[in-house]
């Protein structure tokens, strides 16, 4: 078994595969040099753990519990949060007791919508204490944190409502 297992197509049939990593997981597993990726991929395929991604910022832990529990046992689950302010940022990991639950998540769950939000679910290599906090600059999503940072040193808007502007010498006066 390789990564080409999960490039080729195959014409056989028309249904994909619903247990096959995401496009990030085998991307990924391409950049690491001398069969390190495989492994990495390996891992995911045989780990207890799940990725949820595309959560809404209100979803609580109950509602996670109460959506995965159907799929079997689970042993842990660990919310993402804001590394600064410590509120949930969109994502979190749900850690099964057996690697048959994890799998069907990913197969039967996956683009399930809570809160309004279409999840992404994908397999994962294992928890590690401090992924909880995310990746990006500010403790968040990455895509957040990156839009955050572009925008953080932006002048605001001029415009005040009521008719008027804050700042130059032009006065905008609406006509009643």
């Amino acid at each position: 078994m390789s990564l080409k297992e999960f490039e080729q197509l195959n014409f056989t049939h028309s249904a994909r595969r619903l247990d096959r990593p995401s496009l990030y997981l085998i991307k990924k597993a391409r950049h690491h040099p001398e069969g390190e990726g495989y492994k990495e991929l390996q891992k995911c395929l045989e780990s207890k753990t799940i990725y949820i991604g595309n959560l809404s910022h209100y979803t609580t832990e109950e509602q996670i519990f109460e959506l995965f529990h159907k799929l079997g046992p689970i042993e842990k689950i660990i919310m993402g949060l804001d590394r600064f302010k410590y509120t949930p940022c969109g994502f979190c990991f749900v850690i099964f007791e057996d690697k048959a639950s994890s799998i069907n998540a990913v197969k039967y769950l996956n683009k399930t919508k809570i809160d309004g939000e279409s999840i992404s679910i994908d397999l994962d290599p294992g928890f590690e204490d401090g992924r909880q906090f995310g990746r990006g600059k500010f403790g968040g999503q990455k895509s957040t944190d990156d839009y955050q940072f572009m925008y953080q040193n932006m002048m605001p808007s001029t415009y005040t409502p009521g008719g008027t502007t804050t700042g130059g010498e032009d006065t905008y006066v609406p006509q009643v």
